[in-house]
């Protein structure tokens, strides 16, 4: 018979538990979470990241998870935390706004399905002002695309977009035996800290991550292909950037200047 506090891992909900002691008290090490800190766990699943957190915290912690069936395991296995809060829900509809104080920003840990980290992510991006940190457990490939450089070939829309509010640091990498049941892949945390100051700003950051995109739509063609349409090669030339490169060339910097100059001639238009 399992013990009370089994739950078996559901696929639609991309759970894979993490049980590896070791692991868990690195991650707690790397969040390094203190006493009065308001700290956020999306999907804690049986809590095994949790119990670490909760014991750095004086046991002031908030989770969110969606599978309903975790949650009197967590509340059975943690009833001795009054001050630990679990929310049911969706992480990517979750207002995080209404969990923050303006003194006290979020802090926020998750080890991410894989299925949704990318959305989720740029969810939390939209709270930004009010989040000092993020650790995330995450697919290896997805931590290499988020803190990838102008150049390598993980470098694209994600990373550059992350980048652009964000500073990415790939922290260590994680095992697929760390997990129950064991992932197909291997994982990593990585550290993602909102820019208190933007080093870069946008006109329009709906104009930017359209370029970005459009830039990227064909890796192997180059921006006076891609960008066909939205800006002329002598556009391009005016901000010293070569037409014949590709994308993966360009810096954030760039991208920005494109987005920009496109402003600025449709700003210029009678």
């Amino acid at each position: 018979m399992p013990p009370p506090d089994f739950h078996q891992a559901r696929k639609r909900f991309g759970q894979n538990f993490l049980h590896d002691a070791g692991v868990i008290q690195r991650i707690a090490a790397a969040v390094a979470a203190k006493p009065g800190q308001q700290v956020v766990e999306i999907g804690p699943g049986r809590g095994a990241l949790t119990e670490a957190l909760l014991l750095t915290t004086d046991g002031v912690l908030q989770v969110i998870e969606l599978d309903r069936d975790l949650i009197p395991i967590l509340r059975t296995r943690f009833f001795n935390f009054p001050n630990l809060s679990i929310h049911e829900g969706d992480a990517l509809k979750f207002d995080f706004a209404t969990l923050a104080a303006p003194e006290l920003p979020l802090r926020v840990v998750g080890n991410l399905p894989y299925n949704i980290s990318t959305p989720l992510i740029f969810h939390l991006l939209e709270h930004a002002g009010r989040i000092q940190d993020m650790h995330f457990m995450l697919q290896q490939e997805v931590v290499d695309r988020l803190t990838a450089q102008p150049g390598s070939r993980a470098y694209g829309r994600l990373g550059i977009m992350v980048q652009y509010y964000c500073e990415a640091e790939a922290l260590f990498g994680v095992p697929p035996t760390a997990f129950s049941p064991q992932p197909k892949v291997n994982s990593a945390i990585v550290r993602l800290t909102p820019h208190r100051e933007m080093p870069i700003v946008a006109k329009d950051e709906r104009r930017l991550r359209n370029v970005v995109r459009t830039a990227f739509a064909h890796r192997r063609k180059t921006l006076r292909n891609n960008l066909k349409g939205l800006v002329t090669e002598e556009q391009i030339r005016a901000l010293d950037i070569d037409p014949g490169s590709r994308a993966e060339q360009l810096t954030l910097s760039n991208f920005v200047a494109i987005s920009d100059t496109l402003g600025s001639e449709q700003d210029a238009a009678p």
